[in-house]
């Protein structure tokens, strides 16, 4: 048993309520009182069923929960992080604990007789208990009555050892009392005979101090259930009925508010479905039965699968609703536990996105011309303005579906090359000059070239680089991820650091990136970003923070973003920024007051990227090592593709286990570790001797501030 303050949001005040708690773990029942006076007094304001309930938490803020269970979300708030932690594992353990109970019932039901048989001798043990307590009270009568002091001095070790057995006796059917509401719980509370000629239970002070009784065995006198004479133990009766709740409830709430949220609530899902928490003994997770649908892929004239144009198909096989796949998700539910780090959890291929983590980079680069723009503006604050405006600009064109999906996680070696065309940049195909060399080698120096290398597994560290040579700009970065789990979402922190360098005007623009959620994974997951960004050019003194504001539950836009940039010590910035990263975000110049439209998504088409037919891609490249799983999954073909991943990743591991036989050391091919930290391009475009063709741009005096 846990009890304690919280607080809990509720729709009719709009706003954070005082509630008094109590967890009961064998009940597998949250109750709450508006204080604990009331609890004391019995005078509950509402529950919590905890069977199939799912807990989730935010990693943005490090005191509130959710409990979702019965179609309905409940939130919480404690008073920090430590209190959170605490009631987060009580709730998750009284959980699993149902859950296995559950899945117990299910594959050996108990017979429905034991509750019933348990309770009559019960009865039974009382009801001799009864006999010997007149016994004895008749034998204390007859010692007091004896005048001989030898005999009485006998009668009364007689005496002595009846009360202690007397004594034992009554503990054990406390005893009894409490197992008994445990293997069937009333409500999470002993509801105690009511037979008059039984309260000598009740009344503590007709009991020996020695006998402790338990909280769960001293009741209200009111009587609610009769306790059949002796003589009709054997006849058939009705079941005791279970006061736990059908469904979870709030008195404060109608039915047609009940949701403590103001978002909508979950899909409905049935207790006892594929998408509880319960899942068949074996512990493997079913099958859908559902067969998937035949789809025709695209084919080459020789009739061979066109993998370039699986690739270059956008269309996107929806995901639904997850609980088309519950049994699935929910064993893996059933294996992770709040704050579990999910580095090494094999999550299910229908929620892979068709393209590898590296091509997903190269996607951050889809508005080429926003970041050509950045070397062409006459000032510091204009390039970092453009700067923000790439940045930002790129997360919408990185994301392929409204449904978050999860990019194949890189082999150690994976390389991905891409390029793209600008406007005007190859008026005469024929005239193409190729740089020979960077990224890649095939591309004109009119073209902006990406390419990126997976060069760590443990942990998984992404690096990639970018460059367009005539307009003498690049890009490097590195990162690598670690996911979270949050019980109704999953949370990934981005770890690293990207750098823009302008060759030509030598300022270097560094940057972090935010944070990832994968939200509503038991429903249809959605993506969301949130954490703070800081852009940073230590040449100028331009600095700009940046906050990505995950949705607040009770109320508020999703994907909210806001922007400040400041000129060096000045403490009033002299750009400002907000809106969303997905649709729309405005600026405002401080010193005019003249506002503009940053960016605007529905007006920016992504650029199509270049990449190397599949046929023509070494082995290590991304889309040749992805095809087959590619191809599965468009063809909505779940199995086939788990079984291409696989093939993928054991013969990732067998290279592992050759090169450890071999003593050999893996060695990366394009990128190299910093000295400090992080990694580099081997051969960037400033240490490249590349003719410039792009306008310079002449310092004023006083560039640093305007």
């Amino acid at each position: 048993m846990m009890e304690g303050s919280l607080s809990k949001w509720t729709n009719v005040m709009k706003g954070w309520q005082y509630r008094w708690f109590v967890l009961d773990e064998n009940a597998g029942l949250l109750s709450y009182y508006t204080s604990k006076e009331k609890m004391t007094r019995g005078v509950r304001r509402g529950c919590v069923r905890l069977r199939a309930a799912v807990i989730g938490i935010d990693d943005e803020d490090d005191s509130t929960f959710t409990i979702t269970v019965d179609h309905k979300t409940f939130h919480f708030q404690a008073r920090d992080g430590a209190e959170r932690e605490r009631w987060v594992r009580a709730l998750e353990d009284t959980i699993l604990r149902h859950g296995r109970r559950e899945r117990w019932s299910r594959c050996v039901p108990a017979p429905r007789h034991r509750h019933g048989d348990l309770e009559r001798r019960i009865a039974e043990a009382d009801a001799y208990l009864q006999i010997m307590i007149e016994l004895v009270s008749k034998m204390n009568t007859r010692v007091s009555e004896l005048s001989d002091p030898q005999e009485k001095g006998k009668g009364q070790i007689i005496l002595d050892h009846s009360n202690a057995m007397l004594d034992n006796i009554k503990h054990s059917i406390v005893l009894l009392q409490i197992a008994k509401n445990t293997v069937n719980p009333v409500n999470g509370i002993y509801q105690g005979p009511t037979n008059p000629s039984q309260t000598h239970i009740k009344q503590s002070g007709e009991m020996s101090p020695r006998v402790e009784i338990g909280s769960e065995c001293r009741e209200l006198a009111t009587p609610t259930h009769d306790m059949p004479a002796l003589e009709d133990i054997d006849t058939a009766r009705p079941a005791m009925s279970l006061l736990v709740p059908d469904t979870s409830y709030s008195s404060s709430e109608g039915e047609d508010d009940f949701y403590d949220a103001d978002d909508e609530p979950a899909t409905s899902i049935q207790p006892g479905s594929s998408v509880s928490r319960n899942h068949p003994a074996e512990g493997t997770p079913e099958q859908d039965s559902a067969q998937p649908a035949t789809v025709d892929l695209p084919r080459t004239r020789d009739g061979e699968i066109d993998y370039d144009a699986l690739y270059e198909d956008e269309s996107d096989s929806d995901l639904g609703s997850m609980e088309n796949h519950g049994s699935v998700v929910t064993h893996l539910l059933s294996q992770v536990k709040i704050g579990m780090d999910l580095t090494k959890v094999v999550l299910p291929t229908f929620i892979l996105e068709r393209r590898s983590l590296l091509e997903m980079y190269a996607d951050s680069f889809a508005h080429p011309d926003q970041f050509i723009k950045i070397v062409e503006l006459p000032t510091p604050r204009e390039r970092m303005v453009q700067v923000i405006r790439w940045y930002l600009s790129s997360y919408h064109a990185g994301r392929k579906s409204q449904v978050a999906k999860k990019p194949y996680n890189p082999i150690l070696g994976e390389v991905f090359r891409c390029h793209w065309d600008l406007d005007g940049a190859l008026d005469n195909p024929n005239d193409k000059q190729e740089v020979g060399d960077g990224p890649v080698p095939w591309c004109s120096p009119d073209q902006l070239s990406f390419v990126a290398e997976q060069v760590s597994h443990h942990p998984p560290i992404s690096a990639f680089y970018a460059e367009h040579v005539n307009k003498r700009i690049q890009f490097e970065a590195w990162v690598w991820t670690k996911s979270k789990f949050l019980g109704l979402s999953i949370g990934v922190h981005n770890i690293g650091k990207g750098t823009v360098t302008l060759i030509d005007l030598g300022e270097e623009y560094t940057l972090t990136f935010p944070n990832g959620y994968g939200r509503s994974i038991l429903t249809v997951p959605w993506i969301e970003l949130g954490g703070s960004v800081v852009i940073e050019c230590v040449q100028t003194g331009h600095k700009a923070n940046i906050e990505f504001l995950t949705k607040p539950f009770y109320g508020g836009k999703k994907h909210r973003v806001t922007c400040e940039i400041f000129a060096g010590a000045e403490k009033k910035p002299y750009y400002t920024a907000q809106g969303e990263w997905n649709t729309r975000m405005d600026g405002r110049w401080t010193d005019s007051g003249r506002s503009e439209i940053l960016f605007e998504v529905s007006n920016m088409k992504p650029r199509r990227k270049r990449v190397a037919p599949v046929s023509r891609q070494l082995p290590h490249e991304s889309r040749r090592v992805w095809r087959h799983v590619t191809c599965a999954l468009r063809a909505a073909d779940c199995d086939a593709a788990t079984l291409a991943k696989r093939h993928v990743e054991q013969a990732q591991r067998d290279a592992v286990k050759h090169r450890e036989a071999s003593g050999e050391k893996w060695q990366t091919q394009l990128f190299s570790p910093r000295i400090e930290e992080g990694w580099e391009y081997k051969s960037p475009l400033k240490n490249r001797n590349v003719p410039c063709k792009s306008p310079q741009h002449k310092h004023s005096e006083n560039d640093n501030t305007r």
